[in-house]
């Protein structure tokens, strides 16, 4: 059969209740391969079709309303339906829809932009930021990371210093690199991942991998150690850079104690090595500032960046580079054979001065901050009551919580039960969006939210948790 008459193209544009929803899933099935996907599972049950959007809300293909949680994929900072991001993406495609940056040319937005993300990004200990290079996702900037290091040492007569340590259950992307870089097992089992070169330590997660009486603090200190022990195992000739999100995002949420990045920093400066901030989630008033480095009070080399640059309405990515690799760049290196046909991207650059703009004047950095994440911080904490959960924490306007099967003894389920995908079944079918991360469960809402949209969300977190629970219990799984 020939699919593409299942539907006419028009259908596609129209609104929610208009949708043929198991024609779109039929076409969906026939020809779409989603990323993170098992392609025969999806084919059977069909994919969800998100149609429209507002504010903090979703629409689905049936029409109904959806609390999204997880602002897209951590991205759409500030929130959907803006009209200024709509607009100064036609009028740059009306005026100069693209052009490339090869060649010693240049364009206007891209210009003014890197500007910008250079006036917003704060100088931490004598360390700051005067130049950017573009791309067009955090997976690809991540990939100009390496690039950069190694040219980097390459100049400075280091040539040996390779090695790129990063941490174990980390998301760097997707790409060759990108998915070297991060720790993810699943990811490195498919394509002979990683590429040499590229090694990992533990992460910082205390909940799993605290001592028995062990505090945060000496917690933070020792995990941070780890980071050293590698160093002086590979030899610290050899190591070019250490990467981290400054919160771990896709990886469950997992937020290191106070005492761990300023023993990070002491390392690599005792080291001489590279400090890359991955901040794709992190950036841009995620955690209550531009750049999440400056709520940590560490000095990073190279910051990584997409996401929320243009609240996920376009895609953009890019690479703060630091005063110090930048300038043996630009004085020593000659040209750098490295670029992206996208990079310096008019419309993109456009659509994100726009909407930094539009942070700006909503003060959403500073709502953040100031209001709305203490407030979640406030609300979230009240989850540690519940039975199920082992611990709940924010930072910013991300938050995590552990799903377990004892408080007491520590003790997690199983992981054959999918207890976080049994709670994320629970939230789609109560109208909230919620990330299962094994059995943590995540949230990284959109900066716009209210704290009236907080309550409203706080309710429906407490419903799935609920229902999850009577879930385990009915099977036997808990008493």
């Amino acid at each position: 059969m020939n699919t593409s008459t299942l539907i006419a193209p028009p259908a596609l544009v129209r609104r929610a209740e208009q949708q043929d929803t198991q024609a779109i899933q039929a076409l969906d099935s026939a020809h779409y391969m989603h990323p993170f996907t098992d392609h025969g599972g999806l084919a059977t049950r069909g994919a969800r079709v998100i149609t429209r959007a507002d504010n903090i809300y979703v629409w689905d293909s049936e029409g109904k309303k959806i609390l999204d949680a997880m602002s897209g994929l951590w991205c759409v900072n500030a929130g959907y339906g803006r009209k200024e991001l709509a607009d100064a993406a036609y009028q740059q495609m009306m005026t100069l829809p693209f052009y490339n940056s090869f060649f010693n040319t240049t364009n206007v937005p891209a210009v003014q932009l890197a500007a910008k993300l250079a006036s917003l990004a704060p100088t931490v200990g004598g360390r700051s930021f005067q130049h950017v290079f573009f791309s067009s996702s955090g997976s690809e900037s991540n990939d100009t990371n390496v690039r950069m290091v190694r040219r980097y040492w390459d100049l400075l007569g280091q040539p040996e210093r390779k090695v790129i340590i990063s941490r174990n259950n980390a998301y760097h992307g997707s790409t060759m690199a990108g998915a070297s870089l991060g720790g993810m097992s699943g990811m490195h089992a498919q394509g002979d991942l990683p590429i040499p070169n590229i090694t990992h330590i533990e992460q910082p997660h205390f909940w799993e991998n605290a001592l028995g009486g062990e505090s945060r603090a000496d917690f933070g200190l020792r995990a941070a150690r780890w980071l050293e022990e590698k160093i002086l195992e590979v030899g610290a000739h050899k190591v070019a850079a250490f990467i981290a999100e400054p919160v771990q995002g896709a990886g469950g949420v997992i937020i290191p104690p106070e005492t761990y990045w300023p023993e990070i920093q002491r390392i690599v400066d005792q080291y001489g090595i590279l400090l890359i901030s991955d901040e794709v989630i992190c950036a841009f008033g995620r955690l209550g500032h531009w750049f999440a480095y400056e709520k940590f009070g560490y000095k990073p080399d190279l910051v990584t960046f997409a996401k929320g640059v243009t609240s996920g309405y376009i895609p953009l990515g890019g690479v703060m580079v630091g005063d110090r690799v930048a300038k043996v760049l630009i004085e020593h290196g000659g040209e750098f054979n490295h670029g992206y046909t996208y990079s310096g991207h008019p419309v993109a650059c456009a659509v994100a001065l726009a909407n930094l703009e539009l942070m700006e004047r909503d003060n959403l950095v500073g709502r953040v901050k100031d209001d709305i994440g203490p407030y979640l911080a406030e609300q979230f904490a009240e989850l540690k009551h519940h039975p199920l959960v082992g611990d709940a924490e924010t930072c910013g306007f991300v938050a995590g919580l552990v799903l377990v099967k004892s408080k007491a003894l520590r003790q997690m389920f199983d992981p054959d039960l999918s207890v976080g995908m049994i709670c994320r079944g629970h939230c789609f079918k109560n109208g909230l969006i919620m990330r299962a991360v094994g059995d943590r469960m995540i949230i990284a809402p959109p900066l716009v939210m209210t704290r009236a949209q907080i309550d409203e969300m706080m309710v429906l977190v407490r419903q799935c948790l609920d229902a999850t629970l009577d879930d385990l219990r009915t099977a036997g799984h808990l008493a």
